[in-house]
């Protein structure tokens, strides 16, 4: 075995300790992630529970392999004995440094009471986290209204919804997923509509909640054994913002920053229902969590006539996706075939192989799982399939990564049509899918998107500038009936609304970052009750209130059970970095210079997490980073609401 290999060590050095744990490391990984994955995927109940089950004896094996202080004694050897091994190159040396923080972090140090039960804590925390996603796929609940209830709908959407007979007649059966949920908020001119699918959506899994308030309590117990304060010291200790103090510090700057204008954008939003007398209820004075988007839309189509169920016209999610691969490819200097032949697992699932362009070099495997489908992972994600990695004889193991999204399916007289949520979706997604794909490092542990957290997400921000820039929208769009582009004056439109909106969308990851921190920067968790502080904290930051709606969000709100507990910040902080890298070398240099293109592969995507983020956004910007771009973004000049920044 490895491990006892590696312990037997007298004489540890890098090539007979670290080599032979990042060797084993990459090949278990690569079936670990294809085991993991099916779980979300597969419509065999049984197969899900297998894949789950798996996945939780293997994390339970791994936390005991690295639990081996006899294994860590030399690890700690070579780690102490780094700096005198030249011919280890900066790959290498993050690795033993990142060995050595693993083998820290799995207890070893500690007594043998305290170390049985960070394992306990770790295994039960693996259960807790499986058993809330589990509980969200398997939830299949649905809402039924008639079509005067779904008034302001299309008939896509009604034509893809089952239908059933009552005492009342015929209904409409809407199932309580993402997609539909977004499009009855936003397109329903029934306000009782509107709060019955809020009330429904915002209600479901309500056995989620002692799972999180059980996981919060286990990760303070974990921080504190481990000597951290709290969860989130411990979880910042290892990404680029470092403390709690300045997570907070920058949420605060954002929140003090944006708050004016976010009222500013509530109260416009209280005058356009105090106009909709034809479909608006008491009070309407005050605007409820299910009025916003319908009042968003209202909004535009008043100020400036757009209608935002027309955008979803010019873009049909097949001709749309085609259209984004061939900008991925221009920009990445890649050819993507479709690999018909290749083994899916369901017949939905589109396979892709990459290929450098200028020569026959593979590159790697992505899947596209577009549409929605019983138990299936309800959101849009990527996940790795296999991570790639530089094998002993030199040959590589090739990365796969799938894209997983709950499109309804078309039908043969509905088309699947994406709105602009939609598109910045797929978008930003498909950044994660290429960051996956065409990264390339010498170790699985550093591949593609496994940077730190609070950068991981800057790749794909930034290409969500993409969808507001009238030359792409041009060359994606294509009506689904005529074939024509999408119009300029929509575009602009779109973009006005798209820009007016994103102060809503920023106060509400205010408010999770907040929420986040506030359950897992403190030590008062004994008692915690997180429905009441998830519902207190919305009402405050977003403004937003659920009326008389009791409500519990966070049952469904799998952030924080999924990787993200203490992170939830790094969608805002590697905002500062998305907006630099768009506005100093893309905008400035043109969306389609090849040269920017090949500039971002070359030293963002490339490197994975080979390297500090910082580094590869000095060396693509070619000056260190600077949040001026996204401060330009967040508070732009308005005359109207600052004369003093006219």
């Amino acid at each position: 075995m490895v491990f006892d290999c590696v312990a037997a060590q007298t004489n540890p050095t890098f090539e007979n300790v670290i080599v032979p744990l990042a060797m084993q490391d990459n090949e278990a990984r690569a079936e670990v992630c294809l085991v993991s994955f099916f779980q979300y995927v597969s419509e065999d109940r049984d197969v899900r529970i297998a894949s789950a089950d798996a996945d939780k004896r293997i994390y339970a094996h791994r936390t005991e392999l690295f639990a081996r202080e006899n294994v860590y004694n030399t690890v700690r050897e070579v780690y102490k004995n780094m700096d005198g091994t030249p011919t280890l190159d900066d790959e290498d040396r993050r690795l033993v440094a990142l060995y050595e923080q693993m083998f820290r972090s799995h207890g070893v140090g500690l007594d043998h009471i305290k170390r049985e039960r960070l394992t306990e804590i770790l295994n039960r925390l693996t259960e807790l986290e499986i058993c809330f996603m589990r509980n969200i796929s398997d939830d299949h609940t649905t809402i039924l209204l008639t079509r005067e209830e779904l008034k302001g709908l299309g008939d896509g959407f009604i034509d893809a919804c089952e239908t059933c007979v009552d005492d009342e007649g015929e209904k409409i059966i809407v199932p309580l997923n993402h997609s539909e949920y977004l499009s009855v908020l936003g397109q329903a001119t029934n306000p009782n509509t509107r709060k019955r699918m809020y009330a429904a959506y915002k209600t479901k899994c309500p056995g989620n909640i002692p799972l999180l308030e059980e996981a919060i309590r286990l990760r303070l117990e974990k921080a504190q054994l481990l000597g951290y304060s709290t969860h989130a010291e411990l979880v910042l200790d290892e990404m680029v913002a470092k403390t709690p103090e300045n997570v907070l510090r920058m949420l605060e700057d954002l929140r003090s920053k944006m708050k004016k204008r976010f009222q500013v954008r509530a109260d416009e939003l209280v005058e356009i229902k105090k106009l909709d007398t034809k479909h608006a209820v008491e009070p309407i004075d005050e605007l409820f969590s299910w009025d916003i988007s319908f009042y968003s839309n209202l909004n535009c189509e008043l100020e400036y006539a757009y209608d935002a169920s027309k955008v979803e016209e010019y873009f049909p999610v097949k001709h749309t996706v085609e259209a984004l691969l061939e900008i991925f490819q221009q920009m990445l200097g890649v050819r993507i075939i479709r690999a018909c032949a290749a083994s899916v697992w369901h017949p939905d699932v589109e396979a892709y192989e990459v290929w450098e362009k200028s020569e026959p070099v593979f590159v790697g495997h992505f899947y596209l799982d577009l549409y929605a489908r019983k138990s299936k992972y309800a959101g849009a994600t990527m996940m790795s399939v296999r991570s790639g990695y530089q094998k002993l004889d030199g040959t590589r193991e090739y990365p796969a990564a799938a894209l997983l999204a709950g499109f309804a399916k078309p039908t043969p007289t509905s088309p699947t049509l994406l709105d602009h949520d939609d598109l910045e979706t797929i978008v930003h997604e498909l950044g994660h899918v290429f960051h996956e794909v065409c990264s390339l490092t010498k170790w699985g542990r550093f591949h593609g998107t496994k940077v730190e957290h609070d950068f991981s997400e800057a790749p794909s921000q930034m290409l969500e500038n993409w969808c507001r820039e009238p030359s792409v929208l041009a060359r994606i769009s294509s009506h689904y009936e005529t074939g024509q582009t999408i119009p300029s004056d929509l575009v602009q439109a779109m973009v006005k609304d798209r820009n007016d909106g994103a102060f809503v969308d920023r106060m509400a990851s205010i408010f999770y970052s907040l929420y986040d921190m506030a359950i897992h920067n403190t030590t008062d968790v004994a008692n915690m009750d997180a429905v009441a502080v998830y519902n207190a904290m919305r009402r405050d930051v977003s403004l937003f209130n659920d009326g008389d709606l009791h409500t519990f969000g966070v049952a469904t709100d799998d952030y924080f059970m999924d990787n993200y507990d203490a992170k939830y910040y790094s969608y805002l902080w590697s905002e500062v970095y998305s907006a630099d890298m768009f506005a100093s070398r893309f905008l400035a240099e043109g969306l389609d210079n090849e040269k920017t293109g090949m500039d971002y592969r070359r030293e963002i995507i490339r490197p994975g997490a080979s390297r500090d983020p910082l580094l590869s956004l000095e060396l693509f910007l070619g000056r260190k980073p600077s949040s001026d771009a996204f401060l330009r973004l967040i508070s732009p000049p308005d005359p109207n609401t600052d004369p003093d920044l006219g």
